[in-house]
């Protein structure tokens, strides 16, 4: 599998897309006035606590309360009771895990880690461990006692990441070495700094993408930017320099994103509708903690049966789903509503093509068995709001429905309003100013409004009034 990452920076965003074999899997978006906060660590002040809850409420000087769980306190500090744990006005530091979505503030951990390329750094835990994505046993001991060994020298937990797989040793300890230093620092800011403040600021969303993404398998590094590239390679000189000649700036006329593609399919993840190469499509449905998804057959006919159909479109569209899922960032409880199928052993074949589709995910996931309705659920992890939320507001006309009123629900309301003014007779004139979008149909309909009415009726456009909305003047 040919993997690529495309950069694409402006003066207002910063745009990195993950593609493998040409097709977008990940995408990443940040912009300059909605900073993300993800992973900063911040010198907290406990404002409230709620014993009800199990939980607590944080100032970290965002602007929103933070939200620390009774489960996201530190181990040492573990007792029956909230209110036992900490105290309103303690100084506390607290990394977010969950950015702000929607009204919602941001959700932290005094639980800290320290992510690296190799190893991620849990200074309050005594855990070690190795990723489940490294499957040789021979390299998954190997790494497990390196770090067993190490553990014997430093305090805190350490996880293998799959980056690490095949590295040596010596790379190991350089990078456990840096971790701890950084964390040394990080606890010398907190003890210096005021509360509510800021004392450790996550990577940026490239070189996130090179910690969690840019290893062997990536054969291209694609830069629109000098100032990005210049600075790219500078921090890969540290971490990978053996990466540096994938690294090329790119130089082309037309812009990166549209020279590759991605820029129209960021356009077709505005639509709820994605159409599968078969003649099938899937119908994605958001909500703020929910997302349904419908998977249609469309044109697509087996040439057997109905049940092979299905069989083959579902599978389809289980590789689909959980790219879209990447892509579009949905998280929280998903619902998926797979076309019918009648064999037990087809049924299980949908299951298990939906978990080998979701292992490469980053993010969570946890899928049960399917319901007797046909439905599979499943949870996927939300640490930053969707693709659809960042890229989009809510309707002003219809908020959030998807739908508005109808032109035959705007006539009949019309039609009532005047009717319950109860003229018998009207000898002057009535004006209906309307929508550009309705008035069409007004007109079309006038003769039944005079003959309603016994009235001349006169129908008027206005830009000023909005879909929904109407005036009835009588003159």
């Amino acid at each position: 599998m040919n993997k690529e990452i495309v950069v694409n920076r402006t003066f207002e965003e910063i745009k990195v897309a993950v593609l493998e074999d040409g097709k977008l899997f990940d995408l990443f978006i940040e912009r300059r006035e909605s900073e993300k906060i993800l992973n900063n660590i911040y010198k907290g002040s406990v404002q409230n606590i709620v014993p009800a809850l199990g939980s607590a409420f944080i100032d970290i000087g965002f602007g929103k309360s933070a939200y620390l769980g009774v489960d996201d306190i530190i181990a040492q500090l573990k007792e029956k009771n909230i209110e036992n744990m900490i105290k309103v006005g303690q100084d506390v530091m607290v990394q977010v895990y969950k950015e702000p979505i929607s009204t919602k503030g941001p959700k932290v951990t005094m639980d800290i880690s320290l992510p690296g390329r190799l190893l991620v750094y849990m200074p309050f835990s005594n855990n070690i461990g190795v990723s489940k994505n490294i499957r040789d046993e021979k390299e998954h001991d190997r790494l497990k006692s390196i770090i067993t060994e190490m553990k014997k020298d430093i305090p805190g937990g350490i996880i293998v990441r799959t980056e690490a797989e095949d590295a040596d040793e010596y790379e190991i300890r350089n990078e456990i070495k840096y971790l701890t230093r950084l964390w040394a620092s990080i606890v010398s800011r907190f003890n210096d700094a005021k509360p509510m403040s800021l004392i450790h600021k996550d990577l940026g969303v490239v070189f996130q993408t090179i910690r969690d993404y840019f290893s062997d398998n990536v054969s291209l590094m694609h830069i629109d930017s000098t100032r990005e590239f210049r600075d790219v390679t500078e921090f890969v000189k540290i971490v990978s320099p053996e990466l540096l000649n994938r690294i090329v700036l790119y130089d082309g006329n037309v812009p990166i994103f549209k020279a590759y593609g991605i820029e129209e399919e960021i356009k077709r993840l505005r639509s709820n509708k994605t159409r599968l190469q078969s003649g099938g499509y899937l119908i994605i449905q958001e909500a703020e903690s929910l997302c349904a998804i419908d998977v249609n057959s469309g044109k697509f006919t087996a040439k057997t049966s109905q049940e092979d159909t299905a069989t083959v479109t579902n599978i389809e569209a289980a590789s689909e789903i959980a790219r879209q899922l990447r892509v579009r960032n949905i998280g929280g409880i998903i619902v998926i509503d797979f076309i019918d199928m009648k064999k037990a052993t087809n049924r299980q074949k949908i299951l298990e093509k939906l978990r080998e589709a979701t292992k490469s995910d980053k993010a969570k996931i946890k899928i049960w068995p399917i319901t007797k309705l046909g439905l599979i659920e499943m949870t996927r992890q939300r640490k930053r709001e969707s693709l659809f939320s960042l890229l989009g507001d809510t309707c002003p006309i219809c908020k959030g429905l998807g739908l508005v009123l109808s032109k035959e629900s705007i006539f009949i309301n019309v039609c009532d309003e005047i009717e319950q003014l109860k003229f018998d007779e009207y000898h002057g004139k009535i004006r209906i100013k309307l929508h550009p979008d309705v008035v069409d149909y007004f007109k079309e309909r006038k003769s039944r409004l005079k003959e309603l009415f016994n009235a001349e009726v006169e129908i008027k456009t206005s830009q000023e009034i909005a879909r929904e909305e109407y005036q009835i003047i009588f003159e």
